[in-house]
């Protein structure tokens, strides 16, 4: 059986670009041995020939791997997600994919937590995968931020960390760690269209505060349209220092979508789910989501929630949806929509935003390589740099 299972992807109808006359393949999930366990193959730890780690576990980004999967497309989307450990993340980036988990054999584009996984809390995901739809939907699912998992696997005996996680300075595990997860979040913002920002249960806000810190700390970073070498970053940065206007350097920011997972039925009230809309509208009304939100709605609310009242709904409000717990599908009595109904809606709701794009039109390959470059400026950023100075010097982590 071949390793991987490659379909040909089909073009963007609407693509400016010449057709290549042989397509690139797209990804998917390959099928599962009868006589090999297929948690085994859930994940490997370093990058393989079938998989596509745009970010491998060693803080590198990859590009060779992925380029043949990419073409000279300029219709396409790119969406990134990020949140904790177990909420559901490759769940979710798997329906947006479309994958029919019906299908006999196949495994998910993108592993989801097995009962070992669960039994030895471990984590699925390492660094930043990489997948294709043939919609030209390029996916990125990204490891777990606030993984007690991966801050085991990075930490030396001596408690310092394994992976440079800036500037190949030696940090103690537990501050690089946390660097690595705003690196992260700052990475996706720039080079995302859609960046989903997943939360389990509806009382965790530790991801709005993660999202309020990234905004904080993106300063010079720009899209992967106006990359066009390494100084050009610093050059911007320059220019907002000295600048008093705030306004005179906009900067990208990924369209964000709060996704609250594995919510109790008594939590999907409307009246709970519109309280939650109006903490969120509060909590980031004086970022620069708030400044971006504009116009990002879908044009139709009436499929999320058919309980809610529609005129509580403000258009600049961030976009937010709620998911059900997956095992509370089939109880009876239920009062609201099943998870796989909800999910559902989730993807067309995704699929109906009014994404920012980016200041220059480019080919998915061009996104590839300038997002290279992105991502050398983000382990750089001196902004980043200065925050972990602070957090150094705040007593809060070892040394």
């Amino acid at each position: 059986m071949a390793d991987t299972a490659n379909a040909a992807s089909s073009s963007s109808s609407s693509s400016t670009t010449s057709t290549p006359s042989v397509a690139p393949k797209i990804l998917l999930a390959k099928p599962v041995s009868s006589t090999v366990d297929s948690a085994s193959h859930l994940r490997s730890r370093a990058p393989s020939l079938g998989s596509l780690n745009l970010i491998s576990d060693s803080w590198d980004l990859h590009t060779e791997r992925i380029l043949p999967f990419l073409t000279e497309n300029t219709d396409f989307t790119v969406i990134g997600i990020i949140g904790p450990p177990g909420s559901g993340k490759s769940t979710v980036l798997n329906e947006i994919y479309g994958f029919d988990g019906t299908s006999p054999g196949m495994l998910p584009p993108f592993a989801t937590h097995s009962e070992e996984t669960r039994a030895t809390a471990r984590h699925c995901t390492t660094g930043i995968e990489l997948r294709v739809s043939t919609e030209r939907l390029i996916l990125l699912d990204t490891q777990p931020i606030f993984s007690p998992s991966i801050l085991a696997e990075m930490m030396r005996p001596d408690g310092s960390s394994a992976i440079p996680a800036s500037n190949g300075e030696v940090l103690s595990a537990d501050l690089a760690h946390e660097l690595m997860c705003i690196q992260l979040g700052v990475f996706l913002a720039s080079i995302c269209h859609v960046l989903l920002v997943v939360t389990e249960g509806i009382h965790d806000i530790s991801m709005w505060h993660q999202m309020l810190t990234i905004d904080l700390l993106k300063h010079g970073i720009p899209d992967p349209s106006s990359t066009s070498s390494y100084s050009q970053a610093s050059n911007l940065v320059a220019e907002k220092e000295n600048n008093d206007n705030s306004d005179a350097v906009e900067e990208y920011l990924a369209c964000p979508v709060f996704v609250h997972t594995k919510l109790r039925d008594e939590d999907m009230s409307p009246l709970r789910i519109t309280q939650l809309k109006k903490t969120l509208s509060r909590y980031f009304s004086s970022s620069s989501f708030a400044r971006m939100l504009h116009g990002n709605t879908p044009k139709d609310h009436s499929d999320e929630h058919p309980d809610m009242d529609i005129k509580e709904s403000n258009p600049a409000d961030p976009d937010l949806f709620v998911l059900p717990r997956r095992c509370e599908d089939d109880l009876q009595g239920a009062m609201y929509e099943s998870f796989t109904t909800s999910l559902g809606k989730l993807r067309d709701q995704v699929f109906a935003l009014k994404c920012r794009p980016f200041a220059k039109t480019i080919s998915e390959r061009e996104w590839l390589r300038n997002s290279a470059r992105i991502w050398e400026i983000v382990k750089n950023s001196p902004v980043i740099a200065e925050y972990s100075k602070t957090l150094q010097d705040s007593g809060m982590f070892r040394r």
